[in-house]
């Protein structure tokens, strides 16, 4: 039963992108938008195809991607070392909870670019000041999904374990992490989102490189083709992020989904 529905699925998201492609083809052939608003499909592909050839603005589509997946992979790696421990601790303590929430719901409505001004000054204008904001856009998401994934740890499993002579670290490392992991990933991927919708505006100030940069400077020229092919490869390595993510819950998180 479950391989069919699959198969299914999937016959329907490719059948999905292809009326999206036919839609995009037909709007664009029936001249219902101008080329500098909404250029064709084979204009994209073919703006595709020179800058894989000859770069864009004296950097290749593979430096230009490699610069934003790496600000894109500290950031985020910055997240994990810091959004997931924290958020566990203060989930486990209320006092420390009292400490962190107000400054994490103090962080988490701003726009990225309110406080953008404020790091460039602080850290410069390199990387660091762009890798900052990214961790702060992706920080608020783990941590509030770590603190509701302790605190939604039955208490009939920690009784259970203390009644077996559980010490605290064993409690916390056999009971409430594994019980939390389905909540952290949960708020992993949603930090992946946030940051990389963030990532055209880490990449405004004093940056040459970057599919972000890439973007705003193409469109201070009005190359729309420049601009799709742009958002197109954002959103299909956000795509392949996510897919990985989703594959190691799926090896970590084996019993999510199903009845226990």
């Amino acid at each position: 039963m479950f391989r069919p529905r699959v198969k299914t699925e999937t016959l329907i998201t490719l059948a999905t992108v292809a009326v999206l492609l036919l839609a995009w083809e037909a709007v664009t052939r029936l001249r219902l938008a101008t080329e500098v608003l909404l250029p064709s499909p084979r204009t994209v592909w073919t703006c595709f195809l020179h800058i894989q050839a000859d770069g864009y603005k004296d950097h290749s589509l593979l430096q230009h991607l490699g610069a934003s997946l790496g600000r894109l992979g500290a950031a985020f790696g910055l997240v994990v070392a810091t959004a997931i421990p924290l958020g566990l601790w203060s989930g486990c303590n209320s006092k420390v909870a009292a400490v962190l929430d107000p400054l994490v719901e103090f962080v988490r409505p701003l726009p990225p670019l309110a406080y953008y001004t404020l790091l460039v000054l602080w850290l410069g204008i390199e990387n660091g000041s762009k890798i900052t904001l990214l961790a702060l856009a992706g920080f608020p998401p783990v941590f509030i999904a770590c603190v509701a994934g302790v605190r939604r740890v039955k208490g009939d499993l920690l009784l259970c374990a203390r009644t077996l002579g559980a010490s605290r670290g064993q409690l916390f490392l056999h009971v409430v992490f594994p019980a939390c992991l389905p909540d952290i990933f949960t708020g992993l991927r949603t930090a992946l989102g946030v940051t990389y919708s963030t990532l055209v505006a880490a990449e405004m100030v004093a940056a040459i490189t970057g599919i972000g940069w890439m973007v705003l400077d193409a469109s201070k020229f009005l190359r729309s083709d420049v601009i799709f092919v742009g958002i197109l490869l954002m959103g299909l390595t956000g795509i392949l992020l996510d897919r990985i993510l989703r594959i190691l819950e799926d090896q970590m998180v084996p019993w999510r989904g199903k009845n226990r």
